[in-house]
């Protein structure tokens, strides 16, 4: 699987790149984001994948986080894909939480999503064997979100053990299958069956869990949808039911935005580091 790099800019002693490739599994052209740190021109360095949220592209990640300065320091790679398929034979929705820029990160079994909305499986194999291909990767990987990317983080880390050393999320949506954004996106994507939409949420799957991996969520305490779309205390509740760790940090004062992101996201990588050791 080659790549087209159409961005290439010097950051914090690395490079901040972006690629263009093609992608099998969702049967369209995908663009991603990867930050490769100065330890990278010297050997293999683990990568963290972060997934974003409702709207975005692999853009939002890179210009607003501040990423990369902590990405340098810890000699980690950042892979940032996009949020969905795109192109103009993709289907799409007349709404922001539906369709292009909405993809949340699970594989759609209902028409006319199926053929291209296959995003868990780009994230879990498609998009790592694209990397360990391409870049200066070893195999040590681990993941995190924000928001609908939260979501995904989460998932994808409790239904792959063993495949990531830690996760973590930031205003993740840890409850698709009780609250609007997710009850909207699974009845579109999956149908109305609670068992399909139970493999794509957090609290279902914790439950379960084969592994006890290091959870770090962050959340702003004025998040304007906190309460309505969020809940994190149900994420609390699955895993003290199941003997699960989870360190849940309310930030007061802050909202859904990269500036929220942009203030803790080298605790998270150093949360990441410290398990990719």
């Amino acid at each position: 699987m080659t790549a087209e790099r159409i961005e290439h800019r010097a950051c914090f002693g690395g490079w901040q790149d972006v690629y263009r490739h093609t992608s099998t599994v969702l049967g369209c052209e995908m663009t991603v984001g990867v930050y490769l740190p100065p330890q990278a021109e010297h050997g293999p360095c683990p990568v963290l994948y972060w997934l974003s949220g409702l709207t975005c592209t692999e853009q939002n990640f890179i210009t607003k986080a501040g990423a990369q300065r902590y990405a340098a320091e810890h000699g980690i790679i950042l892979v940032a894909p996009d949020t969905s398929p795109r192109g103009d034979g993709v289907a799409d929705a007349d709404s922001y939480d539906l369709g292009k820029g909405a993809g949340f990160y699970l594989n759609a079994t209902r028409e006319p999503w199926a053929k291209h909305y296959r995003m868990y499986d780009y994230i879990a194999d498609e998009l790592p064997e694209w990397v360990q291909a391409n870049l200066p990767a070893s195999d040590v990987r681990a993941i995190s979100g924000h928001s609908m990317g939260g979501h995904g983080a989460l998932t994808i880390a409790l239904k792959n053990p063993g495949r990531y050393r830690s996760v973590s999320a930031f205003s993740p949506i840890v409850a698709p299958s009780q609250v609007p954004w997710g009850q909207k996106a699974f009845t579109a994507y999956l149908g109305e069956d609670p068992a399909a939409w139970a493999q794509y949420d957090a609290t279902a799957l914790v439950a379960e869990a084969k592994e006890r991996l290091p959870m770090l969520v962050d959340q702003g305490g004025a998040d304007e949808f906190l309460d309505n779309q969020l809940r994190p205390q149900l994420l609390q509740a699955a895993c003290d039911a199941a003997g699960h760790p989870l360190e849940l940090r309310i930030q007061p004062g802050y909202d859904h935005s990269y500036y929220f992101i942009s203030s803790f996201i080298g605790e998270h990588i150093a949360h990441h580091a410290k398990a990719m050791r």
